[in-house]
């Protein structure tokens, strides 16, 4: 029986003879181990995104709305616009009401285009905050402050602006202390956001802050608000906080009770749980279609390794004819699948993690490059090299040596 050192030999030598057809099997085997890293790729870096972006509410916060979160039932969605808006007196009242409540705070939000002497920027999103929001928003502000109480009460024309609207109309400037336009009315920065970015494609910094009493103005008529609430630390004093902040709005709204209510309850862990009940079907279905392409590739080394013994069937003949055994002939062939689909795993898992890279850096999909992906295509790819490489080699093995020597 030969030694593993010199099947690995014989066998790089049998591929060194074949170079274009071995290049052919590796590229199939390629393309489909890229296809499935890149993809896995995008998909871990979407759940990290996520996780950190979409859901960055912290540990310890919730939020209220008269409308879903997330939408996954459009019915649902429907039915919840007839809800009852939640009004300041609401945020009051759990204020007031809640034990376990560190802070509560209110926001609402229109689009408006906003301008400073010449420059315009369109759908500006106006975000109205209570002042109360400076403990519970997780935006940082990198210039200036935050608006007071006072000014709040007063509905005071100042505003924060987000990093889009500093790099439009302030290009070198300090933005503290100017006056710009938001939608018909004017408002003075005195602060400034650091820069969010885009998500999944939408921008971000696109905003302006001002406080909830001048977006009442700003505004007009009645609208809802999304109350914001920060628990005292701790899981049961969150967990307590959600059902004080409910009581007290079930009373409010005189739900008894099987009723449904009309308001509902978000949090951090709710919104990831959501994206990753959408994000593994997504996952399921690119693995399938990528995993196509591998077995296509696994099937492409099975056709070429069965045309290699049968071109090689004279050698096959010399060696059983010298003393190889079957064991010989069959690891041999197995040893030649499995490199080739080793060599095009690893070519693949490079090319996947590069064009996962490339997205990252030239557009707004995330990507995050983990050591397991990598494994994982190497390992699939070897798996691929044994199942469609052990018929070809048990073929090969069981040819008898003295037809395999009359063979032209």
């Amino acid at each position: 029986m030969l030694q593993l050192s010199d099947t690995l030999k014989q066998s790089a030598r049998a591929l060194a003879a074949h170079k274009l057809r071995v290049s052919l099997t590796v590229l199939g085997i390629m393309m489909g181990v890229a296809t499935l890293i890149t993809v896995m790729t995008l998909i871990q870096g979407a759940n990290v995104y996520v996780e950190e972006k979409i859901a960055n509410l912290g540990t310890n916060v919730f939020q209220i709305s008269r409308l879903p979160f997330a939408v996954t039932d459009f019915n649902a969605f429907l039915k919840a616009l007839r809800n009852r808006y939640l009004t300041l007196e609401d945020m009051r009242a759990i204020a007031e009401r809640c034990p376990d409540c560190r802070a509560v705070g209110a926001q609402a939000q229109t689009t408006r285009f906003s301008r400073y002497r010449d420059r315009e920027l369109e759908d500006t999103v106006i975000i109205g905050q209570t002042a109360s929001m400076v403990e519970i928003d997780t935006r940082t502000i990198v210039e200036g402050r935050y608006f007071t109480p006072m000014e709040d009460e007063r509905g005071a024309g100042v505003c924060l602006i987000g990093a889009r609207l500093v790099e439009e109309f302030f290009p070198g400037l300090d933005p503290l202390g100017r006056t710009i336009r938001l939608g018909k009315q004017e408002f003075t920065v005195i602060g400034v956001y650091e820069k969010i970015g885009a998500i999944l494609g939408q921008e971000q910094d696109n905003f302006a802050v001002i406080p909830m009493g001048a977006f009442q103005r700003f505004r007009g008529g009645r609208f809802s608000v999304t109350i914001s609430v920060k628990a005292a630390a701790g899981e049961a004093a969150f967990q307590r906080a959600q059902d004080q902040a409910r009581t007290v709005l079930r009373a409010r709204r005189q739900i008894t009770g099987n009723r449904e209510e009309d308001f509902f309850i978000g949090t951090a862990e709710s919104y990831i749980e959501l994206w990753r009940s959408i994000s593994s079907a997504f996952f399921a279905a690119f693995v399938m279609v990528s995993s196509v392409a591998a077995v296509v590739g696994g099937i492409v080394i099975m056709n070429v390794m069965l045309v290699s013994v049968t071109q090689r069937t004279k050698e096959i003949g010399v060696r059983r004819a010298v003393g190889a055994t079957q064991r010989d002939i069959l690891q041999q062939f197995l040893t030649e699948s499995l490199l080739q689909c080793v060599a095009g795993g690893a070519l693949g898992v490079g090319a996947g993690f590069l064009c996962a890279l490339l997205l990252r850096n030239w557009t707004s999909f995330p990507a995050s490059v983990q050591t397991w992906v990598a494994l994982l295509g190497l390992g699939l790819s070897s798996a691929i090299g044994l199942f469609f490489g052990i018929y070809p080699a048990v073929r090969a093995a069981r040819l008898d040596p003295v037809t395999a020597l009359r063979s032209e």
